[in-house]
């Protein structure tokens, strides 16, 4: 009987590895250090080679006749900075749907935001016939949040309430509508397919300091909320019945959490298209760094995720120079194949 025992508690799942929050709280500085780096490597790599002094006389005395100061000043220094905001804004916002659906494959794109911004810019190409790339961040972010709205409505019919099943389903079949709304005008409308064509890729290039100035205060304001709800996402966690027996109200938590979905998925996609990967990898990394606890997850999925898209845009840059390749592409490329191994190695549903 003995040895039956031993051969049982042999085959048991090992218990998972204790981290301790001195060790998190340094992998956080690190992770600060690499991403300073980082920050650093998109504003002086381009396909305008450009000294280091150059870049300290642009900050410290900017000379507007300087063509190679400009360059940083008025181009890579936004698009640096809406990298680092917008590549936060999809990591987390993937961090929360995967949290409130209890869904390892949930990303943005599964309640509808994606397919709503596109939605929103052919719609409004056909109405208009054509729109500047200012107005079109407006139409995408409104779109994508309206979609937010129907997937959530349609998934809270019921005594139930939004469960994640339902959440999962309604975003499946609201984004299947769209996807056939959006592809009737593009086969009918030249201006809209082209339109179209251009944000879909997914890109930080082109997306100045107008697009940064439209779409920052909403990016900041959904980081900010999201930083602040570890712990209802650990109640969540739970099962809604323990929930709410620690006295958690879970339809309002499911309510601020979709409404901070939107803002950072809907002004993320809308000023830079549906940057893929991003929003569905990156949680899982900083859930097997340190552990299933939401108040370490967010922070490190913080951190990871403007780290990871700017090095896959300053890789495009360099890949191809003189020209160069959008993000959306270089993550598409880089990021099946590190999803394939992660599902290979490791069991999304313990992550």
């Amino acid at each position: 009987m003995s040895t039956t025992l031993q051969r049982s508690t042999s085959t048991e799942a090992p218990a998972p590895r204790h981290r301790s929050s001195a060790g998190l709280g340094v992998g956080v500085l690190v992770l600060l250090g690499v991403l300073a780096v980082v920050t650093f490597v998109s504003i002086t790599i381009g396909a305008r080679g450009v000294g280091l002094g150059t870049i300290w006389t642009a900050f410290t005395d900017y000379d507007r006749a300087s063509a190679e100061q400009t360059v940083i000043r008025e181009l890579r220094v936004p698009r640096t900075l809406l990298g680092l905001l917008v590549g936060a804004a999809l990591g987390l916002a993937g961090a929360l749907l995967q949290g409130v659906t209890r869904n390892p494959l949930a990303d943005p794109g599964i309640m509808g935001i994606n397919m709503g911004a596109a939605t929103g810019i052919v719609v409004a190409v056909m109405v208009l016939d054509g729109i500047s790339q200012s107005a079109s961040v407006w139409v995408g972010f409104a779109g994508a949040g309206i979609a937010t709205v129907v997937v959530y409505g349609v998934a809270s019919f019921g005594r139930e309430g939004a469960t994640p099943v339902k959440l999962a389903l309604s975003g499946a079949a609201v984004s299947a509508a769209l996807y056939s709304v959006t592809t009737g005008i593009t086969m009918t409308d030249v201006g809209a397919l082209n339109e179209l064509r251009f944000w879909q890729v997914g890109s930080l290039s082109g997306r100045y300091l107008p697009v940064l100035e439209q779409t920052y205060p909403f990016l900041v304001a959904g980081i900010v909320v999201a930083m602040l709800l570890g712990r209802a996402l650990n109640g969540l966690a739970l099962g809604d019945d323990l929930a709410v027996a620690l006295g958690q109200r879970v339809r309002l938590t499911r309510v601020v959490i979709f409404v901070t979905v939107a803002l950072l998925g809907g002004a993320a996609t809308a000023a830079c298209g549906p940057i893929v990967f991003v929003g569905l990898i990156v949680p899982h990394v900083a859930r097997a760094i340190c552990g299933p606890d939401y108040r370490w997850i967010l922070p490190y999925t913080l951190l990871l995720s403007p780290v990871i898209l700017l090095s896959a845009d300053v890789l495009g840059r360099v890949l191809v120079s003189p020209s160069e390749l959008q993000v959306g592409v270089v993550l598409g490329v880089l990021g099946a194949p590190a999803f394939i191994a992660l599902v290979r190695y490791k069991n999304l549903a313990q992550l």
